[in-house]
């Protein structure tokens, strides 16, 4: 069901009072303007800028002397019975005097078998209006809208100056498919960025539609769009997390539901700092060839009431709309760690942790979700709780044999050849070094040996580990106690 049908049905159901918060006005706007012609009611548009006026007619005489929020609010309640009465920006102005004509103006439209549509660009709506108010969601265009975006796009680019388009079935597929997540705008804008500067849309801007998607994800601060070179022969040991990939892997396949299986729905994965989590978040995308998506809990706070909630929920549609997609939440202890102990935050914690559970437990959006943590206690206990995640995996320390893994990885990485080093010395003495701790070793000696004009050796190496203690030793007790803890509790990766 498409937004118009659905804002109709909700028309028809008689909620008096909607409420839409979103960046594309003029689409909510049209929605609205098409569900009054279909359901052939009156409609009355206010808003700051031309006051009350009747449809959306272009050319049409607005009511004079409506600009200020108080009068045209009274205005609209003179309205006939059954009108639909649509509101921009309105909870800007919805203090004093206009918030008590707000209210009066709920009340009538109520009474008169009215509906009231506020269309605002931020949820800044007093709480007394929200309690009468429904909340009506937009949703993100699908692969036919999109598909059709992309031809009228580059329709009017065409009128205004003639381009030549030389896309393959194929191309154009692919482009349609990195614009879902974005809204009709943001698609437009990609379209029109493609073809400004050579006049020409073929398959090579396929990759031109990527970034700029990725720039535009980010612009919002919610969501990054992470780059995934590492894939999972870069990752040293993890066997056991490695074999628990390639098996969930073939769930993604559509004879897997027709076999019984659900998608995959997620891992948590707990451990040592420098183990190697960020690390496997990215290479599990690139190994399942899926988008990966960065949500940093402490973005979604902001200083506004019920901000910080519907900041979550649309990185949450977004991350949907994007599906199939790895939403990597990285250090999901740092943003929820009120909700595991006596709140100092007036309950926002506890508030945006529970609706990321419950989406976590009923979204059917094929999102793979990929959360990191480094500190157990201050984890709320219902997240640690067997069906939120399909599997919760601890990342060690790695033991020698993995330490050569690793050091051989880097060692390559770096253009050396890992038989001219005495890897087995080099993994003794690196006991209770980190993945990441042991390739700050190897970049430390490659300046040292750069700063002396040599080439980087096994001597240099080693001297570089010894000269600089592990985490597992500057803080032993915490580490010991972590990896204590882990025991009958999680699986371990390796």
């Amino acid at each position: 069901m498409g937004d118009c049908a659905q804002l109709e049905q909700l028309i028809k159901g008689g909620y008096s009072c909607i409420s839409i918060v979103t960046h594309e006005e003029q689409y909510a706007l049209q929605i609205a303007c098409t569900a009054a012609v279909n359901l052939d009611r009156p409609l009355w548009v206010w808003s700051m800028g031309t006051g009350v006026r009747v449809g959306t007619i272009s050319g049409c005489h607005p009511v004079a002397d409506t600009e200020v929020a108080a009068t045209g609010l009274r205005n609209l309640m003179e309205t006939e019975p059954g009108s639909i009465c649509v509101t921009l920006d309105v909870g800007e102005h919805a203090k004093g005097l206009a918030l008590r004509m707000l209210r009066d103006l709920i009340i009538r439209v109520e009474k008169a078998g009215s509906t009231l549509v506020m269309i605002d660009c931020t949820d800044k709506l007093p709480e007394v209006v929200k309690a009468h108010a429904r909340s009506f969601d937009l949703s993100f265009p699908q692969k036919p809208e999109l598909e059709r975006i992309v031809r009228q796009t580059l329709q009017r680019c065409h009128r205004e100056r003639p381009i030549e388009v030389a896309v393959t079935r194929k191309g154009l597929e692919t482009i349609v498919r990195n614009l879902r997540g974005l809204t009709r705008r943001q698609a437009e804008r990609v379209i029109m960025d493609t073809v400004c500067d050579d006049r020409r849309f073929d398959d090579e801007d396929i990759n031109v539609v990527i970034a700029s998607k990725r720039q535009m994800i980010q612009r919002g601060e919610l969501l990054q769009y992470i780059q995934t070179p590492e894939n999972l022969k870069g990752i040293g040991g993890m066997r056991r997390l490695k074999r628990w990939l390639r098996t969930r892997s073939m769930a993604f396949d559509a004879k897997a539901e027709a076999f019984g299986l659900r998608a995959p729905r997620g891992v948590l994965m707990l451990g040592v700092q420098g183990a190697g989590k960020s690390l496997c978040a990215k290479a599990i995308a690139t190994a399942w060839g899926q988008p990966l998506l960065r949500l940093d809990p402490g973005s979604l706070y902001n200083s506004f009431i019920g901000e910080s909630e519907a900041n979550l929920r649309r990185a949450l549609h977004q991350t949907e709309a994007m599906a199939p997609v790895i939403l990597w939440i990285d250090e999901i202890e740092k943003g929820f760690a009120s909700a595991a102990s006596q709140s100092t935050d007036g309950g926002l914690s506890k508030r945006l942790f529970g609706t990321l559970l419950t989406w976590m437990q009923e979204h059917e959006a094929p999102v793979f979700v990929i959360a990191t943590a480094n500190d157990i206690e201050a984890l709320p206990p219902e997240l640690l709780r067997k069906g939120r995640f399909d599997e919760i995996f601890f990342v060690d320390l790695p033991n020698a044999a993995v330490r050569k893994q690793i050091l051989a990885i880097h060692l390559k990485k770096r253009g050396r050849n890992p038989k001219r080093f005495d890897l087995a010395h080099l993994a003794r003495i690196s006991e209770g070094y980190s993945g990441s701790e042991i390739e700050e070793a190897i970049m430390a000696a490659l300046h040292e040996a750069y700063g002396a004009k040599a080439d980087l050796d096994t001597e240099r190496v080693a001297a570089a580990l010894q000269t600089s203690p592990p985490l597992s030793v500057t803080m032993a007790e915490k580490v010991d106690a972590l990896r204590e803890w882990s025991k009958g509790r999680c699986v371990p990766a390796d």
